[in-house]
């Protein structure tokens, strides 16, 4: 089911970030979510590197997600509290759908690895960008844990980092529309200088 947008620009002035607490059921099916992740893909890369992965870390697995935050705060946190071990379990098992993104460079390319990031970024919010012209909302949260190696271990390589974690759902609240940036403050136009 697609969302019912008159055009493709429609498509990109409506989209907004969810808070991951805040999707609920239905997230997508098995068969929308190979699509959202297909659709990912499609976007500038350099070489043809694809520097980039996604794991999808289900339901059934989402128990285990969490002994791994707990593990990995505590490594670092040998006296937690109470409310940081509970965001943590909170966040294992938010939203219908997980997705860990990796940015994975080739490293020694000629393509330089930042342009390999800018890659892997525009794969994170293409993933986003398909959800929600699928009707489902998105929340790509960083935090303690996207850099918590005991977690990037669990996930990927140690040439790898966590790009993020990209929870996907129905929205179960109104999206915000957040303070977008002033046009002029962040486009202008180049002009050389003057030469003396």
């Amino acid at each position: 089911m697609f969302n019912d947008l008159t055009s493709p620009l429609a498509l990109l002035r409506s989209r907004r970030s969810a808070r991951p607490r805040d999707l609920v059921e239905p997230g997508p099916d098995a068969g929308q979510l190979r699509d959202i992740l297909a659709l990912a893909t499609r976007v500038p890369d350099h070489g043809k590197l694809h520097p980039w992965r996604f794991v999808h870390v289900p339901r059934a697995r989402r128990a285990d997600f969490a002994a791994l935050l707990d593990a990995a705060y505590r490594a670092n946190n040998p006296e937690p509290g109470r409310l940081e071990l509970e965001a943590n379990q909170r966040l294992a098992h938010q939203a219908p759908e997980l997705i860990v993104a990796l940015c994975s460079p080739t490293e020694g390319h000629k393509v330089p690895v930042w342009e390999q990031e800018l890659s892997c970024g525009a794969a994170c919010y293409n993933l986003e960008l398909a959800a929600h012209a699928m009707g489902f909302a998105a929340g790509w949260v960083t935090g303690w844990a996207a850099y918590a190696p005991m977690v990037r271990d669990a996930f990927g390589q140690p040439h790898e980092r966590i790009a993020g974690f990209i929870f996907l759902g129905t929205a179960g609240a109104e999206l915000e529309e957040r303070a977008r940036p002033d046009y002029d403050a962040v486009v202008s136009e180049w002009r050389p200088a003057e030469s003396s």
